[in-house]
């Protein structure tokens, strides 16, 4: 099954996995990268509020859309998270075809503005709350939490080499657990997220309750069956005429219907994930640690690429490797990791000590619950949440946003390339002449989204601001020459520019070094001289490559 369908959209991932019934399944975009701690979203009873915002957006509305100006009014939010809700919106609808996903600027997101169909539902997903994880049995074994804990913290990370020691893997939520509790959330709200969207007409009961097919369509938002559209995949209209107008349906069917089908897909969730607890107990616990330890890179069963429990080493994978379109990076250590890849999300969480290198993200990036990273990014959009002492190189179209506990964060300009990246970028529409890499935005320091109880006023405070990297400590980041024996592409240099200042140093540097090069070409040394030189160059540049770590790039290039 693919990650997610879209109406009429992006074509589906390749490869995916067939299934004789096509279950259902939440959408997992809205819940992963569209909720906002802004707290006039987060509303405590979402269909007693809701439902005069949307009467007050309707009024506003020109052909059922609306933009900033009446989505600040109607929810009293500043301009600012009024356009933050407009991108938002765009980087998890459903439909590649909606003018809000195609709009390129600031300017045409605004003019174009948002169905408000899907924009209450996007509204009433603002009050889901995240999955934490599974008590662990051993205390012990979680006492040393990495990276530490803090009060704000959504849960608690282990290092990748605890995960191996202890099997703890399991107490994390899985992607199984994760779909679960997204379907559990809609079984519980969906009759009230189908009551914001029923077109009222004339009558008594449930005929004075319908949703029209353009309607029913919008709750895609949510859901989906893979490749098939949620239309096709009814018994209401997919035998419609289509010379004809479909006939509108009783929203009771319709709630019917998606309940019997959610349920059908939790029991389905819960049988597989009950066969894995209950499955074959008979190896130690130093095997178990040895399977898991080897399962690095796994996809999920909609196609996600998960790349898990890394440590000491480099990792490569690029377009051929990844048969999804999305990634998570989850628990990698002391590790360089390259996704050279066109993607549409990728989210990043609880790794320490890496350089994580992402191709080019369409959608959205997520970088969470991480200490003492480097992440190297082209992308739309980016999302940075309780993070330590991290530094982002970003060619990022939008406004990078600053999420919940954060420490000594740093932003520089994107500092990279490899060969296919501009066809990467071009194909998943980052545009590399907008890179709004030093305009963050900090919202709250509390994630109204996890599950976790937060000190008195905690939500009150501003998350910690970001810094910019000294431009004489900005370097670039040369990728390994992957692709031997592989057609390159046509990138031969960054193609976001740099700032004036950076491109200054960087100059400034390489001037620098072509005097070295001539100087010592021109300075006239005996032979033994030059071998005692060259030695020295050589012995120096060796301490370097274990000093820094990176003699290890070397062994895996060779290796592969």
């Amino acid at each position: 099954m693919t990650e997610e369908a879209t109406n009429q959209s992006s074509p589906p991932d390749p490869d995916p996995i067939q299934t004789p019934n096509p279950l259902i399944h939440p959408r997992r975009a809205p819940f992963e990268h569209g909720l906002l701690p802004i707290q006039n979203l987060i509303l405590t009873d979402p269909i007693q509020t809701l439902a005069p915002i949307k009467q007050k957006l309707t009024s506003s509305a020109t052909n059922n859309r609306v933009g900033s100006s009446a989505i600040s009014e109607a929810l009293v939010i500043s301009s600012d998270h009024a356009r933050l809700v407009l991108e938002t919106l765009a980087c998890v609808l459903h439909s590649e075809t909606d003018p809000l996903v195609r709009a390129k600027t600031e300017e045409e997101v605004d003019s174009v503005g948002a169905d408000v169909r899907d924009l209450v539902l996007f509204l009433y997903v603002q009050s889901y709350k995240k999955l934490m994880p599974r008590t662990h049995k051993d205390s012990a074994a979680v006492a040393d939490v990495w990276p530490s804990a803090s009060a704000f913290d959504g849960y608690l990370s282990l290092s990748p080499i605890q995960l191996v020691r202890s099997n703890s893997r399991r107490f994390m939520p899985s992607p199984a657990d994760e779909e679960a509790h997204q379907l559990s959330y809609l079984q519980k709200h969906i009759a009230n997220m189908i009551s914001l969207l029923v077109d009222p007409v004339e009558g008594e009961g449930d005929e004075s309750s319908v949703l029209s097919l353009e309607s029913f369509e919008h709750i895609g938002f949510l859901l989906h069956f893979g490749d098939t559209s949620l239309s096709q995949a009814t018994p209401f209209f997919n035998n419609s005429n289509p010379d004809m107008p479909a006939v509108s349906v009783p929203a009771s069917q319709v709630h019917d219907w998606l309940l019997k089908n959610i349920a059908s897909a939790l029991e389905s969730i819960s049988d597989r994930i009950s066969g894995k607890e209950n499955g074959p107990s008979n190896a130690s616990g130093q095997d178990a640690a040895n399977a898991d330890a080897c399962d690095k890179v796994s996809t999920d069963d909609r196609g996600r690429c998960i790349i898990e429990g890394v440590s000491k080493t480099s990792l490569f994978k690029q377009a051929s490797d990844l048969k999804g379109r999305s990634v998570k990076v989850a628990n990698c250590h002391d590790s360089v990791i390259y996704l050279l890849a066109p993607l549409r999300y990728a989210t990043v969480y609880g790794c320490s000590d890496s350089t994580i290198v992402l191709g080019a993200a369409g959608k959205a990036v997520r970088v969470e619950h991480c200490e003492r990273v480097h992440v190297i990014a082209a992308t739309k959009r980016i999302c940075i949440a309780n993070c330590r002492e991290c530094v982002f190189y970003l060619g990022v179209n939008q406004r990078p946003i600053i999420v919940g506990d954060n420490h000594k964060l740093q932003v520089a300009p994107y500092n990279t390339f490899y060969s296919h990246l501009e066809e990467h970028m071009t194909e998943v529409g980052i545009t590399p002449t907008i890179n709004r890499w030093n305009e963050s935005l900090a919202l709250g320091a509390v994630d109204p989204h996890d599950s976790l109880s937060h000190p008195t006023g905690a939500s009150d405070k501003q998350t910690e601001s970001v810094s910019c990297v000294d431009p004489n400590q900005f370097t670039n980041f040369l990728i390994p020459n992957w692709f031997a024996g592989e057609v390159l592409g046509s990138t031969k240099e960054n193609p976001f520019p740099l700032p004036a200042a950076y491109l200054a140093v960087q100059q400034t540097g390489l001037k620098k070094l072509e005097e070295t090069r001539q100087s010592l070409r021109e300075t006239p040394l005996e032979a033994n001289r030059k071998r005692e030189l060259t030695t020295a160059f050589h012995m120096q540049f060796k301490d370097w490559l274990y000093a820094s770590g990176n003699i290890r790039q070397l062994y895996c290039l060779q290796g592969d």
